[in-house]
């Protein structure tokens, strides 16, 4: 918690990591918060960061395992403005970020994040968002950008498992454990206020939170709240891919296409000396052999983004406990956090994708290549392309996510060396998304040019036209439009039960575990009846409540301000035109077609759609040592975990009109040992070795066994397979620390894990005929988008699908460097931490995601009321999916990034000095977040998410 916590003393913090973490390596923080004594009343207070850093070191050096711990004054000095942007930090952790640059999910050891299993207070949640504005994850992972870092005093990671730890996290565990009463004793009011300045659209937003506890003699309460309300401004490039005209034969025959069919014969209005109707010569329009342009590659549709709008989130906790003796301890925790995102998404999209003689009903004809150039990988980097078109796309992206979390647990001792510990958790979250699209392209073969440059070392292709695109009255006409809905439930509850018998010498453990999880994911599509309504049909426009000659009445010029400004490179063009929505919904209807939206298939945000049902049997022993070896200390941890797992998963099917539910049931279950040692090698070091057995369950969106298409004009679709089975890794941990004194200390781990079933995406072409689905379940624009291919009988689709691997063996390597300075400034030091992953398959397909190198550094100073501290994090190049995309052999590549950050705080001279001044600057140097389609010089999308500086007040009483 970032100022409640300010003077949290360190013995509070060493009796919490030697009593708890001990031999154990963390059983739990209600077992730290149970074994904590009152504070003598001479006791040396020590605060700030130094003191976290100091605690967590002390922690490490008490584990019996390999993991990491942050606690909570560490939490409050690093710049971050939720709990995933702060485990960023810890060695071996990747961010998964929005494309506003803030983290929502985190990934351990190169793994994605429904590999971690993440817990709060050692009970599993489940958050119903679906990972971020662009979304489509199915909720195995766990969004964290809704829990503040204010509202929690201690983050653990565990990377090497325990049999007391519930199973699923093949990666790690991470245990958040929010603030409790008996923290702290007395009586403490924390108060935060803070402005949020973000240069993507100079505005300055607020923050706030406040926190009270208060503690009697057996009695504690604590509440909290933080919330944030952020304007929101994301410029952006996207490309939905990259495709090329895939000509038929070297005569000039255009082909079937690869997405687009160049002209066959030159369109009206082309200009550029060329008379229409007469035949293209595309290898003399072009520049290029037909061999070369039948393979050169541009975007599908090359589009400049605009995201904006509000962010708001509150969150509130309600912690209580009583403790009527040193050996009876209650504790009742609630959660409850909402978070709404109000924006809009406007784009001006070059029509590639689609575009050419008779591949759709909007078909301008086709574009004519003049004067291309392309590089070595036959990428164009030059040229012009007459008898194009633009669409424009206004999306709204309005979305609710709530959640709630209630755990009630008891420590109680009835023996000296029994204890007992008991909880039960609920946890209920929802969501719901509403996005329309509203869709208008200029007028076919009416003389659009598109001056096409995209030269080595670009951050972007740079796409001009000889139209202006912000002039409502430019021959604007419908193009698509859509309503469309999704709705996510997820539900988890659970009953633990452990028992231990022992002391500090010898520990023996066993315990029960019961837990169930629930997730729906529903989606609504009212696109025909309302396209039908609003343009007709096919959306020619000739019929309907908004004619084509009325369409400019409902646009209005550029509202983009400034787009690219944060940009280091030309964006191209910068304006164009936006619907006026409030008019159009209303002379369309659109709430009524919204309200009365029947189920779909496909969900809007990308994802699979249909249920899941998982209820989780599990039990374990254990027995915890210590033992001389040598006349040196030999920690030990070794059990056996049990689980038992019945899932249940129902996937919609449309047969005519009707969606009704396949359902597939499984049970299975295993044994998972596990075994951790360290040993004092020598007075300052330390020698770890583990070994261990973990599953993690199949992603959600892999189990459910539905078709999606990603895209409207039904080219790319997903599939999941409910037969997946869990993987299942055998891993070894081997490492050590030499400490140096204070917080000081280097540590060296080397890991191994072969995991066995793992699944990625491959993609396969396929005929519409063997997708098991019938053309009259497809979207008005999707079964134009296959008439235009050749119809159901001849048109393909590419399907994404899960592949087993019957093997991924992951090797890495993780060191880490915490040293103060003091000798050199006193007050100063630094943490570092590097970490390298290799990766192979059997199959020779890649794991996603996965950054061969990663680092983190923190420099920092505290003294004379002064605390300072740099963060720079950095992740190399990824694999973010397998190749073939569009049928072309390349993956999708996440470009290398690293973000620097700093805080500052700065104690006034009033009130004792519990007030401080805060300052924090988020991503300093303006480092986009940037993906390409296999080359650097394809750019497959690039956010500029800005930076962002938090200045206030915090104060601690």
């Amino acid at each position: 918690m970032t100022s409640y916590t300010h003077a949290m003393r360190l013995s509070l913090y060493a009796a919490t990591a030697l009593t708890v973490i001990g031999t154990a390596q963390a059983q739990t923080a209600t077992a730290a918060a149970s074994q904590v004594n009152d504070v003598p009343a001479n006791e040396i207070v020590v605060t700030g960061l130094r003191a976290s850093l100091k605690s967590a070191t002390m922690a490490k050096q008490a584990m019996v395992g390999f993991g990491d711990a942050i606690y909570a004054e560490d939490i409050g000095k690093l710049p971050a403005t939720n709990l995933a942007e702060t485990l960023n930090r810890m060695p071996g952790v990747r961010l998964n970020r929005d494309i506003n640059g803030e983290g929502t999910q985190v990934a351990i050891r190169g793994l994605g994040p429904s590999f971690s299993k993440v817990l709060l207070n050692n009970t599993q949640i489940a958050v119903a968002s679906d990972g971020g504005t662009t979304g489509g994850s199915a909720n195995r992972e766990v969004d964290l950008d809704l829990f503040p870092s204010e509202l929690f005093t201690k983050l653990e990671l565990s990377k090497s498992p325990l049999a007391s730890q519930l199973e699923g996290g093949t990666a790690g565990v991470v245990n958040l454990r929010n603030a409790r009463p008996f923290d702290k004793r007395g009586t403490h009011v924390t108060a935060i206020a803070q402005g949020q300045y973000t240069d993507t659209d100079f505005s300055v937003s607020p923050r706030g939170s406040l926190i009270a506890s208060k503690t009697w003699d057996t009695f504690g309460i604590l509440v909290g709240v933080s919330g944030v309300r952020q304007s929101t401004r994301i410029d952006g490039f996207e490309t939905v891919g990259w495709t090329d005209g895939n000509l038929g034969s070297a005569n000039g025959d255009v082909g079937t296409g690869n997405g687009f069919q160049y002209a066959s014969v030159m369109p009206n209005n082309v200009g550029h000396g060329y008379t229409a109707g007469s035949t293209v010569n595309l290898a003399q329009t072009s520049g290029l052999p037909l061999s070369t342009l039948g393979s050169a590659i541009i975007p599908r549709l090359g589009r400049n983004s605009l995201t904006s709008g509000t962010r708001s989130r509150i969150s509130s906790l309600v912690s209580l406990e009583w403790r009527p003796s040193d050996t009876l301890q209650f504790a009742l925790d609630a959660m409850y956090a909402v978070s709404k995102r109000d924006y809009t998404r406007s784009s001006m999209n070059w029509y590639v994708r689609n575009s050419g003689p008779g591949t759709s009903p909007t078909s301008t004809g086709g574009m004519v290549p003049i004067g291309l150039t392309v590089d070595s990988n036959n990428i164009v980097t030059n040229g012009t392309f007459a008898n194009s078109s633009f669409f424009n796309e206004y999306a709204i992206f309005k979305q609710t996510t709530r959640f709630y979390n209630i755990n009630p647990n008891v420590m109680w001792k009835p023996a000296d060396k029994l204890k007992v510990e008991a909880q039960v958790n609920f946890g209920h979250s929802t969501f719901f998304r509403e996005q329309p699209a509203f869709n208008f392209q200029t007028t076919p073969q009416s003389g659009v040019d598109v001056y096409y440059s995209n030269p080595t070392g670009a951050l972007q292709p740079v796409i001009t036209t000889n139209v202006n695109l912000a002039d409502p009255n430019a021959g604007w006409r419908w193009y698509r439009v859509t309503v469309q809905n999704v709705r996510r439930t997820t539900d988890t509850k659970g009953a633990h039960l452990d028992l231990s018998w022992g002391d500090s010498k010898l520990m023996l453990r066993a315990g029960a575990a019961w837990d169930r999880a629930t997730r729906q994911i529903i989606a609504y599509d009212n696109s025909a009846a309302f396209q039908t309504s609003v343009c007709g049909s096919t959306c020619a426009g000739t019929t309907g409540s908004v004619l084509n000659s009325q369409v400019s009445q409902y646009l209005l010029g550029s509202a983009v301000n400034n787009f690219g400004h944060l940009s280091s490179s030309n964006v191209g063009y910068t304006g164009w035109i936006t619907p006026n929505l409030t008019s159009l919904m209303a002379a369309t209807n659109y709430a009524y077609y919204r309200d009365t939206a029947p189920q779909a298939l496909g969900a809007v945000t990308g994802g699979s759609t249909g249920n899941i049902k998982e209820s989780t049997f599990g039990g374990y022993v254990s027995g915890d040592g210590v033992f001389d070896l040598f006349g040196r200390e030999l920690k030990a941890n070794a059990g056996l975990r049990y689980y038992r797992t019945q899932q249940g998963v129902a996937g919609p099917v449309q047969i005519g009109s009707t969606i009704s539910y396949v359902n597939f049931n499984k049970t299975y279950s295993g044994l998972l040992p596990s075994a951790n040692f360290v040993y004092d090698v020598a007075s300052k070091t330390k020698l770890r070795f583990a070994l261990s057995k973990t599953i993690t369950r199949a992603d959600a969106s892999s189990l459910m066994p539905g078709l999606t298409f990603s895209d409207p004009s039904a080219q790319t679709a997903s599939r999941g397979n409910p037969d997946l089975r869990p993987y299942k890794a055998n891993n070894i941990d081997l490492g050590g620390e030499y400490y140096t004194g204070g917080i000081g200390y280097v540590g060296l781990s080397l890991f191994y894990k072969n995991i066995d079933g793992f699944t990625t995406n491959q993609q396969t072409t396929l005929p519409f005929t063997a997708l098991g689905i019938p053309y009259s379940s497809l979207t008005v624009t999707q079964q134009q988008a296959i008439d235009g291919r050749g119809g159901a009988s001849a048109a393909t689709v590419t399907v994404t699908q899960p592949v087993n691997l019957q093997s991924l063996n992951l090797k890495g390597l993780e060191a880490t460097w915490v040293q103060p300075l003091d000798f050199l400034i006193k007050g100063t030091g630094f943490s570092a931490n590097v970490t390298h992953i290799k990766q192979s398959s059997s199959s020779g397909l890649v794991a996603t995601g996965i950054s061969p190198w990663s680092y983190n550094l923190q420099g920092f100073y505290e003294g004379h009321g002064v605390s300072f501290s740099l963060n720079y994090v950095w992740n190399d190049g990824a694999i973010a999916a397998n190749g073939p995309q569009n049928n072309i052999a390349v993956p999708l590549k996440s470009v290398a990034r690293g973000q620097l950050d700093m805080s500052t705080s700065y104690a006034l001279p009033i009130l004792g000095g519990k007030v401080k001044a805060t300052v924090d600057v988020l991503n300093i140097t303006n480092q986009p977040i940037r993906t390409v389609f296999g080359y650097d010089n394809a750019t497959y999308s690039i956010y500029w998410p800005g930076r962002q500086i938090l200045f206030g007040l915090r104060g601690s009483f």
